[in-house]
């Protein structure tokens, strides 16, 4: 069966929604490429409504589009998507940074992201990340393999939240396009070694691969500059 699309995953949610379907927009890394974007896509959509039934038809489109690789979309009906600036304040900066509407129209007039909403919200994010990564080092310890997938699986989690480090020193509207440079201005900034982050972005875009006996020492640095990130931010913005 034939990969996902996003013109597939529009024309399903157009389908599943109807009039209903305000906007389908692609953000993060894949609105920052360009040309035809590679790699995961980050989709938001927004309804004025959502049913019952929409939401049941819309779950395979959503399935389809995981199975591709892709996060399932983050759904917001149009009242919310005016209202959760201070909820998502990450997520927000990001888009309004940078996306592309695949559909529709994204209205963001008015729409503000606090600086102290995004502080906070990148703290408990640090810290959630940071636990997680704690006890999965614990679990996996011994096996490289599991180890470099946790790596994996942790890359979009980590470059959205550095991206939104250095959003809230240099300014919200900055799109940070280069991931290894984004590395380096958060690690010189919070003072921790940027090599094993370099190294998961060099092996997230194939030119360097992590192998097995490599990946604890990676997942360690990796934990390391998280816990270094989350003692810095306590001193950021009082």
């Amino acid at each position: 069966m034939a990969k996902m699309t996003l013109d597939n995953l529009v024309e399903q949610l157009r389908a599943a929604h109807g009039d209903a379907l305000e906007a389908v927009v692609l953000y993060g890394s894949a609105a920052r490429q360009q040309g035809t974007p590679a790699g995961a896509m980050d989709v938001l959509v927004i309804v004025r409504t959502l049913a019952d039934a929409a939401l049941h038809a819309a779950g395979t489109a959503t399935r389809a589009w995981m199975q591709a690789g892709n996060p399932a979309p983050l759904t917001l009906t149009a009242q919310e998507w005016r209202s959760s600036a201070d909820v998502f304040a990450m997520e927000y900066a990001d888009i309004l940074s940078a996306h592309r509407v695949a559909f529709g129209a994204l209205h963001t007039d008015g729409l503000v992201v606090s600086p102290h909403d995004l502080r906070l919200q990148l703290e408990r994010e640090v810290m959630g990340k940071l636990i997680q990564l704690r006890r999965e080092m614990q679990a996996r310890h011994g096996d490289g393999a599991a180890q470099r997938a946790l790596l994996e699986a942790a890359h979009g989690t980590m470059m959205a939240i550095f991206r939104a480090a250095l959003r809230l020193t240099d300014g919200l509207a900055a799109p940070y396009l280069d991931s290894e440079q984004v590395v380096r201005d958060v690690a010189a900034k919070a003072g921790f070694d940027a090599a094993p982050f370099e190294s998961l972005v060099r092996h997230r875009r194939g030119t360097a691969k992590i192998g097995d006996k490599d990946a604890a020492g990676v997942l360690r640095g990796c934990h390391d500059g998280l816990e270094r990130l989350g003692a810095w931010l306590d001193g950021v913005g009082g």
